[in-house]
């Protein structure tokens, strides 16, 4: 059985007032690796104090595994080294500041999204903004190809896979009265259907380049590849349930919700059957921070309520 955390951060400032706020200047988990890696550390002392003194009826194997906000994420070379050969079964948590703590959100089948990265760059030869019929007009046309991409998409694809493109970034040009010779724009495709995943760099390509092509520009889409949907196996998540009737308090259990978030453990489901649980981590009656904010926060209950879990479906697992 493979038990794995994901060791990582984001280039946020830490704006927390806690003992355990980032020690370094501009760099924060703020998505709860710390907590990931904590549960699962946790998690490995108690079955070594067991296999100790009793011993476990099978193998349980950490994975602490780096880079998961990187696409196509840090999986991809913890599997390569081999860490997950010859497991039967995988497991993983995430906080989740809409769950209270001492809750778990469990879900069968997808649980979070197809995600991709893309950077479209557009190109002109420039020109005076006195005269734009004499040249590209890039800065409308990356405005009308980053505006009308999304839609378009929303056309082409089978809405079912609600595939959402969503740009973090939009850049061109320096000077009021000058039209650039290039402008770019960075964002996120995400989708909840893994064949809509597989098809979507050639339709984010020719849609582009046909949306751009009535002003004249130039298009080029750097496509990288991301992850794709953690889709939980049924198997797994009776084995979590199990787990926590038999750790925790009655009612700990609760329904999770498939988000368009991107999370590289659905690389470790293509080699192994397994499942993600949600960790409940918002106080009682707290306002919930969202992930990925500099203000993201846990109640650090949670740690033992994932320890738990964690030891119990490890348990339940070698069992099965």
């Amino acid at each position: 059985v493979v038990l794995r955390a994901d060791l990582d951060a984001l280039p946020l400032q830490d704006e927390k007032d806690v003992a355990y706020r980032s020690t370094f200047p501009g760099v924060a988990h703020a998505c709860g690796h710390d907590v990931h890696t904590t549960v699962v550390l946790g998690a490995g002392l108690v079955l070594a104090d067991q296999a100790a003194r009793e011993g476990l009826p099978g193998r349980v194997r950490l994975v602490f595994q780096p880079s998961e906000e990187l696409m196509p994420g840090g999986a991809l070379d913890v599997i390569a080294a081999g860490a997950v050969e010859g497991a039967r079964s995988v497991f993983a948590l995430h906080c989740d500041p809409s769950i209270e703590v001492g809750a778990v959100g469990l879900k069968v089948g997808p649980l979070t999204a197809a995600s991709d990265q893309l950077t479209m760059h557009l190109t002109g030869p420039g020109g005076h903004t006195s005269r734009p019929q004499n040249t590209v007009d890039l800065v409308y046309a990356l405005a009308r190809v980053t505006a009308d991409l999304p839609a378009a998409l929303n056309r082409v694809i089978d809405p079912r896979a609600a595939m959402t493109l969503v740009w973090g970034m939009i850049s061109a040009g320096s000077a009021a009265n000058a039209i650039p010779r290039s402008g770019l724009a960075r964002g996120t495709l995400r989708m909840l259907d893994q064949e809509a995943w597989e098809g979507a760099p050639e339709v984010v390509r020719r849609l582009a380049a046909q949306l751009a092509a009535p002003y004249g520009a130039e298009v080029q889409v750097d496509y990288v590849r991301g992850v794709p949907p953690v889709i939980n196996d049924v198997s797994a998540i009776e084995m979590l349930t199990a787990a926590a009737r038999a750790v925790l308090p009655a009612g700990a259990i609760v329904p999770a919700k498939q988000s368009l978030g991107g999370e590289d453990f659905g690389w470790y489901l293509a080699h192994a059957p397994g499942a993600m649980a949600r960790l409940g981590v918002r106080r009682p009656g707290a306002s919930a921070y969202d992930l990925h904010q500099g203000s993201f926060d846990v109640d650090e209950r949670c740690i033992d309520v994932g320890v738990r879990l964690l030891v119990g479906t490890a348990l339940e697992a070698l069992r099965s």
